[in-house]
């Protein structure tokens, strides 16, 4: 290897699986800190809602700084503060020294951001977005496994050996960087410039594709906010099951994201990003027009919401793939920002859905929910497909 080698598809999926791990994986160990700790579970509440906004924040600095310095010296440094921080939080005996270096965690995303840089700087829009999706395929069991492995570890050494394992996956990345992940970036600018996102934001073109993305993991985020909520208070479902059920939507998307990786570079964007916005809309309605004619069957909530991961496995990695194609020289900006707006998106999303159980925990209200975001979804859609036939 030397420094200008790209890296293998094995270190970009560490990367993207890492940053996904760090979100979720220590999960149900919440309350369990919260006792430790010595705080109010609202303080607690922070190591996931704030981490997320901090992580928006790093999305939109990292992106451009590794379009300006290259992606190998921004992800070397990345790697090495998440370890750190990973080992922070370890040794954390109080709450505001644990939220300090959990929010520091933060800057594993720049990993999934650069990763998706890293393929657009090799490839043309159809064969990126078949790498982006082979990458989701293989690291779609992150969101699936983690949590039951978090609470594994939890139960039978404490919540610390979670972030122990942080820690331990940013050295190894960290190791895997340098040792594999070549320079990409082609030669440019290397100063930094506000005008870059300017000039994407001016872009109807790049709005459309992020909008697109955005809102298709809006509805995922509505869902596994949404039916735990369904599921105990309706059903009174064992968490197991629950588990299970959300699950579903994790296989569905690893069939989507399959079937990119193979077709995206035969059909191209087009044709994947509008059957994984048909296929939800179409199931999600059906669902509700079942739910309303009283059929509120746990089968058929799930049996609706799995084509909701499917549809994303075929749309999110070629919206990806389309905003990045819109200022190739601008990747990284381009991955960041859309990040951050999917970050955030979801956070508020979250927020809402969780307004909405409060007031009704019912299939007709998930449904609706995720409907309307699959809809705008599809609108957005529509729009970049437009766009790009003009351009």
């Amino acid at each position: 290897m030397t420094r200008t080698t790209p890296p293998h598809l094995a270190t970009l999926v560490l990367l993207t699986g890492t940053s996904v791990l760090t979100l979720n994986m220590f999960l149900p160990m919440l309350p369990a800190m919260t006792r430790a700790l010595a705080t109010r579970e609202t303080v607690m509440a922070l190591a996931v809602s704030g981490y997320m906004l901090v992580s928006a924040v790093f999305q939109i600095v990292m992106g451009p700084v590794s379009d300006r310095l290259g992606r190998r010296p921004v992800a070397l440094g990345a790697m090495a503060v998440y370890a750190l921080a990973s080992l922070g939080c370890v040794l954390a005996q109080d709450v505001a020294l644990f939220l300090a270096c959990r929010m520091a965690q933060a800057v594993v995303v720049t990993g999934s951001v650069l990763s998706n840089a890293v393929i657009r700087d090799q490839f043309g829009p159809r064969e990126a977005a078949g790498k982006m999706g082979a990458i989701a395929a293989a690291m779609a069991l992150a969101p699936m496994l983690g949590p039951m492995l978090g609470g594994v570890l939890g139960d039978l050494i404490g919540w610390r050996a979670v972030f122990g394992v942080y820690s331990a996956l940013g050295a190894v990345a960290l190791v895997m960087v340098w040792a594999d992940m070549g320079e990409t970036r082609k030669p440019g600018p290397t100063r930094l410039r506000a005008r870059d996102y300017a000039t994407l934001l001016r872009s109807a073109r790049y709005w459309a594709y992020a909008l697109c993305g955005a809102f298709s993991l809006g509805a995922f985020y509505v869902f596994i906010t949404g039916v735990p909520y369904v599921a105990s208070q309706l059903w009174h479902l064992s968490p197991p099951l629950i588990g299970l059920g959300i699950g579903s939507i994790t296989g569905g998307f690893m069939l989507g994201a399959s079937l990119t990786a193979r077709f995206a570079p035969r059909y191209g964007l087009g044709r994947l990003i509008l059957a994984g916005r048909l296929a939800p809309t179409l199931a999600l309605g059906a669902g509700l027009i079942g739910a309303l004619a009283g059929l509120t069957h746990p089968l058929a909530l799930f049996g609706a919401t799995i084509f909701v991961g499917f549809g994303n496995g075929l749309t999110i990695s070629n919206a990806n793939a389309g905003a990045l194609s819109v200022r190739p020289d601008l990747a990284g900006t381009a991955a960041g920002l859309s990040g951050a707006l999917s970050v955030t998106g979801g956070a508020a999303l979250t927020f809402v859905t969780a307004l909405a159980m409060e007031w009704q925990a019912t299939p007709r209200v998930l449904l609706t929910m995720m409907l309307a975001s699959v809809l705008v979804s599809l609108g957005a859609a529509l729009i970049a497909l437009k766009l790009d036939r003009e351009a």
